[in-house]
């Protein structure tokens, strides 16, 4: 059994889509982001850099739970348990991995700075909105290339690298871009959603939404972008 800690964030997305794609039974256990579940000690055990998702798997190495944060992990490790979304031979393996790492270090940063910098209350920012949504735009038309030769980043076979761009790449519309531009994304985003795991992933983030969500008000704000987050603990 996998205990998953998770919000309805794209980086949350991922790993529930992993999950029901591997078949692997999981436990979800909402991580309120807004409200600063992300801070409680018993979290910060898990994932020490106190951002889900983390995963702790029950039945780990010899028996013993493992626990692990970071979704790039989190995905190499459901991929090393179950034996899929992740070849085995070198050549494939480090064709999805390069792939896979460009999503957690240029996708996501890139992206999730243009939500910020184009989201309410950020007048005066237009620079560094600007600055973002190009560099979006950038790794946009990078993946749309790949596609463009080839049905999945990682190669012939969908795999964790199209896992991990698909949570941050979905949210293109918060980073002000036209998804027209670049009609390989916009056709394997497309497929992606087409796929019966990601349905019933989609389905799992709407029923954590409709239960436990909060509002993204003024005290969620500083929770999430203010003097809370930067506290050393």
């Amino acid at each position: 059994m996998i205990d998953l800690y998770t919000w309805t964030t794209g980086n949350g997305r991922k790993i529930v889509m992993m999950l029901e794609e591997t078949g692997m039974p999981y436990e979800v256990h909402p991580i309120n982001i807004r409200r600063g579940d992300q801070f409680k000690p018993e979290f910060l055990k898990i994932s020490p850099n106190n951002k889900i998702p983390a995963i702790v798997d029950r039945d780990g190495l010899g028996g013993r739970p493992v626990s692990v944060f970071e979704s790039a992990a989190c995905l190499m490790y459901l991929a090393e348990k179950s034996g899929k979304f992740l070849p085995a031979d070198v050549a494939g393996r480090y064709a999805v991995l390069q792939w896979l790492i460009l999503s957690v270090a240029g996708l996501g940063p890139a992206i999730g700075q243009a939500h910020y910098f184009r989201g309410p209350g950020k007048d005066g920012n237009e620079r560094a909105a600007e600055r973002f949504t190009n560099e979006t735009q950038r790794v946009f038309n990078v993946l749309d290339k790949r596609l463009s030769e080839s049905p999945w980043l990682g190669g012939t076979e969908y795999s964790i690298a199209d896992i991990s761009a698909y949570g941050r790449a979905a949210g293109y519309k918060n980073a002000g871009l036209d998804i027209d531009d670049t009609p390989h994304v916009k056709a394997w985003l497309a497929r992606i959603e087409e796929r019966p795991a990601s349905r019933r992933a989609a389905a799992v983030i709407a029923d954590i939404r409709a239960r436990y969500d909060t509002p993204l008000d003024a005290a969620a704000r500083e929770i999430m972008y203010g003097a809370t987050q930067y506290a050393r603990r």
